[in-house]
């Protein structure tokens, strides 16, 4: 009996810590970032979890981005994580603040233009 127990509370278990983390909101959009080292513009989702943003873009039926924007790490579809900071030094300038693009795609206004003409930066979001 205890055996029956103990092995239903461990199913139970394991199935619940590998449930999907559920979302808070997705929504479609237009999605066109220019920056110095990136280069996409088509369709795509931005979607909401607890702990994170995805910003994943779409074109021919093929994902060609696919980021997670946590508090402080951006992740990729690679599964490299780097810091924020980090990240934005790469892909952006080092002078932008750490949750830059994630306040950007958290934004809940239907359209969002960003334009830095002294770093050669465009992020333009339009939400269906």
């Amino acid at each position: 009996m205890i055996k029956i127990f103990t092995g239903l509370i461990f199913t139970v278990l394991f199935l619940t810590s590998c449930s999907q983390k559920q979302i808070i909101n997705s929504t479609s959009a237009t999605i066109l970032i220019k920056t110095p080292t990136m280069k996409f513009y088509d369709k795509g989702f931005i979607s909401t979890f607890e702990n994170y943003t995805q910003v994943q873009i779409y074109s021919a039926g093929k994902t060609v981005l696919d980021l997670k924007f946590y508090e402080n790490r951006v992740c990729k579809s690679t599964f490299e994580c780097e810091s924020s900071k980090k990240f934005n030094k790469k892909y952006l300038h080092s002078s932008y603040k750490e949750d830059f693009l994630k306040s950007i795609f958290d934004n809940s206004k239907k359209e969002t233009v960003f334009r830095d003409k002294e770093h050669n930066i465009l992020i333009k979001i339009k939400k269906d």
